[in-house]
């Protein structure tokens, strides 16, 4: 299959592995076929030991040096078979492990967009239950394959010895089973790509339910969602009854076409026996053959499933893995300290999914160390500005520039690494206190991590827990309030101590008494940091070299907090309502 070409670059990789097992199922596939000639000896000696009416201890040595080297085939095969898994399915399992990480180092190169375009759900599903598909054909699925092949060749070149007729007529019937097999094939090819689908459906809902179970219990909605999951559930449960109702051919077609070979060879191997061109021992040899290529042939179907089934998954996988970033670093970046200038020129931004206009030919000039408060409403678009300085978004016409630089000319790591960014989101990981704010400064010591936990007013909280800084807070921080989660992340920013420092709505959920304490904490540190402060109301205890009031995506007005007064415009009622 096309979709499983992508695969090679693994098999290369591993290619040593690889050889070497399929070296041991060849191996061990000739002493499976090695006992068939010394049965039809044993038989053929014992026969004529019979008619020439030798002693019964001369038959007995026959037989029982002929069962001891049957048994040391069975000892032989079985150290090759444990060999031949330690190699192909270990490989498997390497493989694995690459595919995975690839996959997420992809997640994590894509841009924003993506993520507001693809559900959690699915991009899950694909790192787990797509990849673990996959696996099943690099590993079970070449094993058996090889090991049929192999023990397929050696049991028919041996049959072709003793009689051609003969062995036509046995094998008669398996080129019509490899017929049933390609048409259910493609079919299974089908069904097995629309029950990923489903499955990432599935995998979506329930993950969104898990997020959002404080949600659902809070509006009383578990049995709407139960329904809502069991009907997706059970559409699931038809497709894969459906798809295993259609893999269920392969058993009674390997049953019926294997009791034809087997018909065939007792009765024309009799008649062959009769008129002297083989002997008895030539039919009980052909019969172990065809025992030994039951287990292979039946094999045909799950090889044939699984590798359907990874040929499905692997086109999903692909298809994201070929998705490349629109935001990239520029091949000859280089590494540039910034110094915290700041220029927005006739910047204008609208969102690529719901063709909302954020900005529109905004236009701010900052010096290194200015702090500049940008008020508007919601959906104003101050925010977007954050996420254009981060470069999550490109701009669509004008540009941005830091210390009279393009954004787009530097390393994006480098760039988004000197940016200290407070988001309005708080969102945290189910670790420690301490891993959560030192998450953006790996390096960064106790002292660092408490005194930034300080300036957020956060330390006291923290050192009010029985583990203080080793709590760990669950998942997205759940064992927290609000106004302790958006402390946490401001923390993070400040442990890093950039030359720019962006604060987006990172103190809506603190109480008036904290907001105070923790702009008085920050008043010395923010000394030659340019800071972006995004507010929907006025920070009244700072001194602002700039405030930009947004509406719509356009300055309606800027200036000092004095000037703006002087106005009497949108600041001025802002701030008299406020005060109010």
């Amino acid at each position: 299959m096309k979709n499983l070409r992508s695969l090679n670059k693994y098999f290369i990789k591993y290619r040593l592995r690889l050889l070497l097992g399929l070296l041991f199922v060849a191996v061990s596939s000739k002493f499976a076929v090695l006992p068939g000639n010394i049965i039809k000896d044993i038989l053929d000696q014992v026969q004529q030991m019979i008619v020439a009416k030798q002693k019964s201890d001369q038959i007995f040595s026959v037989v029982l040096t002929g069962g001891l080297t049957i048994l040391g085939y069975a000892l032989l095969r079985g150290l090759f078979m444990f060999m031949m898994r330690q190699t192909i399915i270990v490989m498997s399992r390497h493989i694995e492990y690459d595919q995975k990480n690839e996959i997420y180092k992809q997640y994590q190169r894509l841009n924003t967009q993506f993520y507001k375009s693809h559900f959690i759900g699915d991009l899950m599903n694909r790192i787990s239950e797509d990849v673990s598909r996959v696996r099943m054909y690099t590993g079970p699925s070449i094993m058996y394959f090889s090991a049929m092949l192999s023990l397929t060749i050696l049991c028919i070149w041996d049959m072709l010895n003793v009689n051609v007729s003969l062995t036509l007529c046995v094998i008669t019937p398996l080129p019509l089973l490899a017929l049933s097999i390609y048409y259910v094939n493609k079919i299974i090819f089908k069904k097995s790509s629309e029950i990923q689908a489903q499955l990432s459906v599935l995998t979506t809902t329930a993950q969104e339910s898990y997020s959002g179970i404080r949600v659902i219990k809070s509006f009383v909605q578990e049995n709407n969602m139960i329904r809502f999951f069991d009907k997706n559930s059970e559409l699931y449960r038809k497709s894969a009854i459906n798809l295993s109702l259609t893999e269920a051919i392969y058993f009674p077609s390997m049953t019926f076409f294997i009791g034809l070979s087997m018909l065939s060879t007792v009765l024309i191997g009799g008649y062959f026996a009769i008129k002297g061109d083989i002997t008895t021992g030539n039919i009980a040899q052909f019969v172990i053959y065809i025992n030994l290529l039951m287990f292979p042939i039946s094999s045909i179907g799950m090889v044939a499933s699984m590798t359907q089934r990874a040929g499905a998954s692997q086109k999903r996988i692909d298809e994201f893995l070929q998705m490349k970033p629109d935001i990239v670093s520029p091949p000859d970046a280089q590494d540039i300290a910034i110094k915290g200038t700041v220029q927005f020129k006739n910047s204008s931004f609208t969102y690529p999914n719901t063709g909302i206009k954020a900005l529109n030919n905004f236009s701010l000039q900052v010096l290194p160390g200015q702090k500049i408060a940008i008020i508007g409403k919601t959906g104003s678009g101050k925010s977007t500005i954050a996420h254009l300085l981060l470069r999550m978004f490109d701009v669509d016409t004008g540009e941005i520039k830091i210390d009279g630089k393009n954004i787009k000319e530097f390393n994006l790591e480098n760039l988004r690494n000197q940016i200290g960014y407070a988001s309005q989101d708080a969102y945290l990981f189910s670790d420690t206190i301490a891993n959560n704010i030192k998450f953006g400064k790996d390096n960064a010591t106790d002292a660092e991590i408490k005194e930034a936990a300080r300036m957020a007013d956060l330390d006291k909280d923290i050192l009010a827990l029985e583990k203080g800084y080793d709590t760990i807070i669950g998942e997205r921080g759940v064992m927290l309030s609000g106004g302790q989660k958006q402390r946490m992340v401001l923390a993070r920013a400040l442990l890093k101590h950039n030359k720019i420092l962006i604060l987006d709505e990172c103190l809506s959920a603190v109480d008036t008494q904290t907001e105070k304490t923790i702009l008085a904490n920050l008043k010395n540190y923010l000394d030659g940091i340019t800071t972006f402060v995004i507010t929907h109301r006025i920070f009244t205890g700072w001194v602002f070299d700039q405030i930009i009031v947004l509406v719509a995506g356009e300055i309606v007005e800027n200036g000092t907090h004095e000037e703006l007064m002087a106005l009497k415009g949108q600041y001025a009622k802002l701030y008299i309502h406020q005060n109010e």
